[in-house]
């Protein structure tokens, strides 16, 4: 916890200086780009409950608890549904409202809750019975094992905010109808994707712990079962994706010219969405046996060299325009996850005998 608020303090002083800069990399001068550097301002005050939020719910996890988390983003969601408006609008005839900001403050208002509900949770645990001031002293041998296993892991997230980069600079050149539609189509690929992180992120402690009390069989039928489980449930996801993108654009927007955009995104991104499951599955597997830095060199074949070296390619000679850009990530998506699938197998023979065969020694119902 003491590491979090370092780590908060460090990353919001520079974040106050440098994400003005990245935003110009991505965008056009003029009110497009003064409203999205305003709003990333506004969003810093978040980043404590951010932050602070996930790293005390890995002390609650590591405890079984997986439900505090959850909690508190449905009470965050609840509360968005008020605040937005309220911030956003105002009241009529007392309070012009914040305007575009007040989805910021909103935002920063609800992740901060979401920290003191978890710290709270965390607080009443036994993990905490007997911690006194002293113990939240800066200690060089606990953060440096957070470090070895946190710097792999925070590389892979920046390699993928990179993707993120990579393609709005390409759509940037296609007018801010398409970097729009990128941005609204992303989101409703995210809320198809919501089930796969809960699976996901279910399977990290699970994998963990069964490595760690050397139920090795236990590992793999963990990573198996999260791929079955996940491929259901994108048998009945996928299809809705692609029928109904046109209907989910229009939820956030009337422009005609973005919701074609967006639908094209969709659909072709709906093929994909089952690898998307499978990468993320291996990535949680790769933690739990604690070779992180495998993640991260998969994600900057995938999200920094393979989606700008496709996009080039799909665009710049084959001329496919925007579409272009989809083709490109589709086929990073792919041939990262056909790389991760090698990677894995490797990892696993050395860790855990294998990840196809179960070991004939290991009992899965004890």
């Amino acid at each position: 916890m003491g590491f979090g608020v370092i780590i908060t303090l460090v990353l919001g002083v520079a974040a106050w200086f440098v994400g003005p800069e990245l935003i110009k990399l991505v965008s056009n001068e003029g009110a497009y780009r003064d409203a999205g550097t305003r709003y990333f301002l506004v969003l810093l005050l978040s980043l404590p409950g951010f932050i602070m939020a996930f790293a005390v719910n890995g002390l609650l996890q590591s405890q079984g608890d997986t439900v505090s988390m959850q909690r508190g983003q449905i009470a965050a969601f609840f509360a968005n549904i008020v605040l937005n408006p309220l911030l956003v609008f105002g009241i009529p005839g007392v309070w012009d409202g914040l305007g575009f900001d007040g989805i910021a403050v909103s935002t920063a208002l609800s992740q901060t809750g979401i920290m003191v509900y978890v710290i709270w949770r965390v607080m009443r645990t036994d993990l905490m019975a007997g911690v006194t001031a002293a113990c939240f002293r800066p200690a060089a041998d606990t953060y440096n094992q957070i470090v070895k296993q946190m710097v792999p892991v925070t590389m892979t997230m920046a390699v993928m905010m990179t993707a993120g980069f990579v393609v709005q600079y390409y759509l940037k050149s296609f007018g801010t109808s398409a970097v729009a539609a990128y941005g609204v189509a992303l989101r409703v690929e995210q809320l198809f994707l919501l089930p796969v992180f809960g699976l996901t992120g279910a399977l990290l402690p699970i994998a963990a712990q069964n490595f760690g009390a050397g139920h090795h069989a236990r590992v793999r039928q963990a990573l198996l079962d999260c791929w079955k489980f996940g491929w259901m449930f994108m048998a009945v996801a996928c299809p809705i994706l692609y029928f109904a993108a046109p209907l989910l654009m229009r939820s956030f927007t009337t422009d005609p010219d973005v919701i074609a955009i967006g639908v094209s995104y969709l659909r072709i991104d709906g093929f994909i969405l089952p690898i998307y499951m499978m990468l993320f599955a291996i990535n949680s597997f790769l933690q739990a046996l604690k070779r992180p830095i495998w993640t991260f060199w998969i994600g900057v074949y995938r999200q920094a060299f393979g989606v700008a070296f496709f996009s080039w390619i799909y665009v710049g000679l084959f001329g496919f325009g925007v579409i272009g850009v989809w083709f490109g990530i589709a086929t990073s998506v792919v041939s990262g996850w056909l790389i991760s699938l090698v990677v894995a197998e490797f990892v696993a023979r050395k860790s855990i005998g294998g990840l196809w065969k179960l070991l004939p020694d290991q009992n899965l119902s004890s």
